[in-house]
């Protein structure tokens, strides 16, 4: 397969990055699919694109026995790609279970800020039973994710990593904000602070965390546990090297607000805590909480692509699961339904418009 995968990019002179796509019998005989120059979200049916701006890249080149085919310079600061498969990873070792681990730690050294990507599923891929010992076919996805792919889902022990990982991050943070660079022009009164009591919102559930630090290491007690998080903390860089109570996890803080919202990259897929110490907790609980849209009412455009027909009028009743437009995008027409029953308030959109991912189409009363 990998010969013919090449003949035919050089027959058409590609000479990018690209996925040749074949079928394979139970016999091992294979047949040419498709070709694909584009990198499919996992998080939409395994089929929609991601599009975006490409505003930070790193490859896992530092690594052994693995290797990047890819068009992007290592170290790309800003670029433009419209729905693109980004890069091609390929690891080696002496057996096939030391090349999958490298691809492990491989993917979990990439940094790809800006466009969503399918990471977190193709880890999950590679350390599933049935992928390491080879039993796979085209139905793989569809029978390991039937309710479609969610990201890794966390064991306790995992769960607690994540907690005293971000918990660390969190203080971290903190004490790099109590240091000036310079002279100053006021007295500085740094807090003499040797531990934090925080409250960390996870999947909904609450935890107190109480962390305390000597050096690089900060001791984190998560829900009567006690773990050592290790590292070097520079804030800085895209990719951090952690070192939980042993275990070497290698972790990306893509984002932090200042009203807490942290976004870690953890074990391939990204996780949203919610991090306040103490007193802040006790008094957020008095803040108004923002009111979620009623997403039934409205339908948005899933994907950019041409809208080819509207099947409703301002007016018209329709009912849940009805068709109210279909959208033409990567060479498919997809079906877009009501999601309640109602009447049609408004029509943002008629047929030969071209719409954009979460353009407003259609309003219901």
């Amino acid at each position: 397969m990998g010969e013919q995968a090449v003949a035919l990019a050089r027959a058409v002179k590609y000479s990018s990055a690209g996925t040749v796509e074949f079928l394979v019998d139970s016999k091992k005989n294979f047949y040419f699919l498709e070709m694909n120059t584009r990198l499919q979200d996992p998080y939409k049916s395994f089929g929609l694109p991601s599009i975006g701006r490409l505003s930070q890249y790193q490859e896992p080149l530092h690594l052994p026995g693995v290797r990047v085919d890819s068009g992007i310079q290592p170290g790309s600061e800003i670029s433009i790609y419209y729905d693109p498969m980004i890069s091609k990873l390929i690891s080696y070792g002496s057996d096939r279970t030391e090349a999958l681990k490298r691809m492990e730690d491989a993917l979990d050294n990439y940094v790809i800020r800006g466009v969503t990507h399918n990471i977190a599923l193709l880890r999950e891929v590679i350390i599933n039973s049935r992928f390491v010992k080879g039993d796979i076919s085209t139905k793989f996805l569809s029978d390991v994710y039937p309710d479609g792919f969610k990201g890794h889902k966390l064991t306790n022990s995992e769960r607690n990593q994540l907690l005293a990982i971000a918990s660390s991050l969190f203080v971290a943070f903190q004490l790099r904000a109590q240091h000036f660079q310079g002279p100053s022009r006021v007295p500085i009164v740094k807090p003499n602070m040797t531990s934090w009591e925080l409250s960390i919102k996870l999947h909904d559930e609450v935890h107190t965390v109480v962390a305390s630090n000597s050096g690089s290491t900060f001791s984190v007690e998560v829900d009567g546990s006690k773990l050592n998080v290790t590292s070097t903390w520079n804030l800085t860089l895209p990719l951090l090297s952690v070192n939980v109570d042993g275990t070497q996890r290698t972790i990306q803080c893509l984002s932090r607000e200042a009203g807490g919202n942290m976004s870690i990259q953890f074990l391939g897929t990204v996780y949203k805590v919610h991090i306040l110490t103490k007193v802040a907790a006790e008094l957020n609980k008095f803040m108004l909480e923002k009111v979620a849209e009623d997403t039934s009412s409205v339908l948005h455009s899933p994907m950019p692509g041409v809208v080819v027909a509207i099947s409703v009028k301002p007016g018209d009743v329709v009912a849940e699961g009805q068709e109210i437009c279909v959208i033409e995008a990567m060479k498919m027409q997809n079906s877009m339904t009501a999601g309640k029953t109602g009447k049609v308030k408004s029509v943002r959109c008629k047929a030969g418009d071209t719409v954009g991912e979460g353009d407003l189409l259609v309003e219901l009363e």
